[in-house]
């Protein structure tokens, strides 16, 4: 895979960020893009943000008003992206989190806080890249069925997660 610049802000003072977050995401990236061959060099956005700011998006982009997990802006479309004349890169868009809904939904589930923010991001991943949900049916299903195979190969398996909080004890 050629050069992926993945470029991370935190816009939210709420939670503080565990060391080793931003480099796990920018892991995640790579992991989708290397999944998906896309073997071109790449820029991507990462803003954690809180559940006001997120809120508000979902309001203003897909008329929700209501907080949401994550929310991804393609700046593609059916693999067709701009390109960043100054560095060469093709610009795949922009990854928003909510921080505070990551933290309630790693509780939630069962797992890290860790997991929750690999699986935003890749699940956010295959958003920029075309994949979509929405419908549901088998295109849900087959994203569903990506997002696991590319946590599996970070090692961010659910299983791992029940086989760590055993043996810790």
């Amino acid at each position: 895979m050629e050069k992926l610049k993945v470029q991370i802000a935190n816009r939210q003072k709420k939670i503080k960020i565990p060391s080793g977050t931003r480099l796990l995401l920018r892991r995640c990236c790579h992991a989708v893009l290397a999944f998906e061959k896309f073997d071109k060099p790449a820029e991507v956005s990462i803003s954690f943000i809180d559940n006001k700011e997120i809120q508000q998006l979902n309001a203003e982009f897909r008329g929700k008003n209501i907080e949401t997990d994550v929310l991804s802006f393609p700046l593609g479309e059916n693999g067709v992206y701009d390109k960043n004349e100054d560095t060469g890169a093709y610009m795949l868009g922009d990854i928003v989190i909510s921080v505070e809904k990551a933290v309630d939904q790693a509780s939630l589930y069962g797992h890290s806080f860790q997991r929750e923010m690999g699986f935003l991001t890749v699940h956010s991943m295959l958003h920029l890249l075309g994949y979509d949900h929405e419908a549901g049916g088998l295109a849900a299903a087959q994203m569903r069925e990506k997002e696991e195979m590319i946590l599996g190969r970070l090692g961010l398996t659910r299983e791992m997660e029940d086989f760590n909080a055993v043996y810790k004890k």
